[in-house]
C-alpha cells in the first residue's frame, strides 16, 4: 500500500527503515499531471530498485513571472490513483514552505550548459530545477535518480550537476513515450485546443525530417533547413522558437559531423497558441 507523506521528517523516518533494511530506492520527480510517460519511469524503478519514491511538486521557481505557473495543470487525485496501480510504496507531497522554509537564500547553477536554448529563452529556469533536485535528492538519497528523455537539456543539466558535485546516486533515463501520432506525452498537451493538438504534429515530423535528412548525408545546416520547412508547412499557426542539432551532453550546436566525436540529439521547441512544447531525438552520426 502507498504511503503519502507531506514534510522532509516523515520522509527521512519512512526512508531511514527503508535503509536499515539494505534495500535500494528509486526516486522519479515529478510536477503532476502525470501520464504514460512517468508510469514508463515508475516502472522502470520498480523493475531496478526495491522501494519506488515519487515526487509532486509544482515548483515556483523553475517558471518566470508570465510563465504558466498558474495555469499548470494539478490533478492529484488521478495522480495518486495513477500510482496507485503502479505499486508505488511513497508518495512525497511538499509544498512551497517545506521545500524553501522561510529565509531560502540558496541555489543551485549548472554552467555553460543552462545558458543555451531552454536556459536562454527561460532565464533562471534549470537554476530552479536543479535546485529543487538537488534538494529533493537530499532528503530521499536515491540509489538510482529516474528522468525522462523528453526533458533532454534538463537531463544534460543534472547528470552535470551529479557529477560535479560527486553525488552518490546512478541516473537512468526512459525513453520518450509518444502518442499515436508522434506527438511526445507531455503535461503541458492537454493544454491545447483542438487546432494546436493538430498543429502540434509538427514537432515530431520536423524531427524525422532532420534525421533522414542527416541519414542521406546531408550536413547539420542542411537538415535543420529541411526540418523547418517542414514545421512550418504542418504548423501554420505554431511558431518555432528553435530546432538545432547539439552535443547530448554540452548542448553545444553542431556545425559538422566531422570529428563530432559524441551522441548528438536534434532539439527542437515552439509554441502552439499560449502553449510552449519541447522535443528532442538523438542520432547516431
Amino acid at each position: 500500500m502507498m504511503k503519502t507523506v507531506h514534510s522532509n521528517a516523515e520522509l527521512r523516518e519512512e526512508l531511514a527503515f527503508v535503509r536499515s533494511q539494505g534495500r535500494t530506492i528509486g526516486f522519479v520527480p515529478t510536477m503532476g499531471a502525470l501520464h504514460e510517460g512517468h508510469r514508463s519511469l515508475v516502472r522502470l524503478s520498480k523493475q531496478q530498485t526495491d522501494v519506488t519514491v515519487v515526487s509532486i511538486f509544482v515548483n515556483p521557481t523553475q517558471f518566470a513571472q508570465g510563465e504558466d505557473f498558474d495555469r499548470y495543470p494539478r490533478t492529484l487525485e488521478s495522480d495518486a490513483k495513477i500510482l496507485l496501480e503502479e505499486k508505488v510504496e511513497l508518495l512525497f507531497l511538499p509544498d512551497a514552505a517545506e521545500m524553501y522554509p522561510k529565509g531560502f537564500a540558496t541555489s543551485v547553477h549548472v554552467s555553460g550548459v543552462t545558458e543555451l536554448y531552454e536556459g536562454a529563452i527561460r532565464p533562471g529556469h534549470f537554476d530552479g530545477v536543479a535546485t529543487v533536485v538537488y534538494l529533493l535528492m537530499h532528503e530521499v538519497e536515491p540509489t538510482i535518480l529516474f528522468l525522462g528523455q523528453k526533458d533532454a537539456q534538463q537531463v544534460a543539466v543534472l547528470k552535470r550537476m551529479v557529477q560535479d558535485l560527486r553525488l552518490p546516486v546512478m541516473i537512468t533515463v526512459g525513453e520518450t513515450v509518444r502518442e499515436g501520432r508522434g506527438l511526445a506525452l507531455s503535461s503541458r498537451n492537454r493544454m491545447l485546443d483542438e487546432e494546436a493538438l493538430s498543429e502540434s504534429d509538427a514537432l515530431y515530423a520536423a524531427l524525422q525530417t532532420v534525421r533522414n535528412r542527416v541519414f542521406l548525408g546531408d550536413d547539420p545546416e542542411a537538415a535543420k533547413r529541411a526540418g523547418i520547412a517542414k514545421f512550418e508547412r504542418i504548423a501554420t499557426h505554431g511558431k518555432l522558437d528553435y530546432l538545432d542539432i547539439v552535443h547530448s551532453e554540452t548542448f553545444q550546436s553542431v556545425p559538422s559531423f566531422e570529428r563530432v566525436g559524441a551522441p548528438v540529439t536534434i532539439i527542437i521547441a515552439a509554441r502552439f497558441g499560449s502553449t510552449r512544447l519541447i522535443d528532442n531525438m538523438k542520432i547516431d552520426t
